[in-house]
């Protein structure tokens, strides 16, 4: 009987979706903390927008910048520990077969099992330092455009985040009914997003959501009572 071939799917965009999770997180809920404090000690709807999209803005340039330092640092890393790795494998060969026995052995394989391994290693010295840097390191090479790729996913995520708290001030004039309307905004879409946060890092879709809105709504629930009580 014909069965149809065997698949697997597997979900490769987790570094993507890292990115969108740290600025859609901390955009949704900086920007909500900002516009409820000052909607507790202002009733001037202009000022908090102003204040709002310059948050936005410095907020989205910042996170974007730690995501790019971050993933230089990363490539950074990597190019300094290869170098390390080609020089081991150059210089201190027999060491470096020894680890390779190790490893291997780690996994179950005898000497006798791993001795053409490491054979076909030394016979392909790029494809040793390959997977040295994989299963000793654990280190995989990292994509040159990551770095461009992560501050612009931030950057833009933290936007996207911050103008949903903000869009009821833009809207309306008067603060106290805009205020009212981005909480239940935003509250929503923190619940959506840690719905959708859940469903890709595995845990539990329904209780992501319920955390990501609490953790968003205390925050601003704080600056709001803090500006109240101020004013």
């Amino acid at each position: 009987m014909p069965t149809s071939p065997h698949v697997e799917k597997h979900f490769n965009a987790s570094e993507v979706v890292r990115d969108i999770v740290i600025g859609m997180s901390d955009g949704l809920t900086v920007p909500f903390a900002l516009a409820a404090g000052l909607s507790g000690a202002i009733a001037q709807t202009r000022i908090i927008v102003v204040a709002g999209l310059a948050e936005i803005a410095a907020g989205a340039i910042a996170m974007g910048l730690g995501g790019y330092l971050a993933a230089r640092n990363d490539a950074e890393h990597y190019a300094s520990e290869r170098k390390r790795e080609e020089d081991e494998v150059r210089e201190k060969p027999g060491a470096e077969r020894k680890e390779v026995a190790d490893i291997l052995a780690s996994y179950g394989l005898t000497r006798d099992q791993s001795a053409p391994i490491i054979a076909a290693f030394e016979a392909q010295p790029k494809r040793w330092v390959d997977w040295m840097m994989r299963f000793e390191l654990g280190l995989e090479e990292p994509d040159p455009k990551r770095a461009h790729q992560s501050a612009f996913t931030i950057a833009g995520s933290y936007v996207a985040g911050g103008l949903i708290p903000l869009a009821p001030y833009i809207a309306l004039s008067r603060p106290h009914v805009a205020f009212v309307w981005s909480v239940v905004a935003t509250l929503l879409a923190l619940a959506v997003f840690g719905y959708i946060k859940g469903s890709f890092t595995g845990t539990a879709p329904g209780r992501s959501a319920i955390r990501t809105a609490v953790i968003g709504g205390l925050a601003a629930a704080a600056a709001y009572l803090i500006a109240k009580a101020v004013s």
